[in-house]
């Protein structure tokens, strides 16, 4: 996605140091405080309207339209054009390689105890 890039690594390393420090429950708050201050308050989702509304509160203010449109169908899950609360939490999730590989790490251990639990 075309200018996403420019903001991209500083996202990806600040979102790993938001759960180490948050927690989990405390990370999800702040997800959802960020999804209330972009979504259109009308509608309760974020659209791209909402987001170009919105966009220099993440340092966005010179995205394209096309641009903003594209972030928001990359999170569209749904296919109904705007970010849903999860939609949004999920397309955080994503942009984000750390901690989505600490979570598939936390995943597998939990795994490989439940297997030595259950006499695997």
């Amino acid at each position: 996605m075309a200018g996403i890039g420019k903001t991209a690594p500083d996202f990806e390393d600040l979102l790993p140091a938001m759960a180490e420090k948050l927690g989990g429950d405390g990370l999800m708050r702040e997800l959802c405080n960020g999804f209330k201050l972009l979504m259109d308050e009308e509608k309760g989702v974020i659209t791209a309207a909402s987001l170009k509304r919105n966009a220099a509160v993440l340092g966005l203010q010179d995205l394209r339209d096309d641009e903003l449109a594209s972030m928001v169908r990359e999170g569209d899950l749904d296919g109904d054009g705007a970010l849903s609360e999860m939609e949004f939490c999920v397309l955080m999730f994503r942009l984000s390689p750390g901690l989505m590989e600490e979570s598939r790490l936390l995943l597998e251990e939990m795994l490989e105890d439940q297997l030595k639990t259950a006499g695997f």
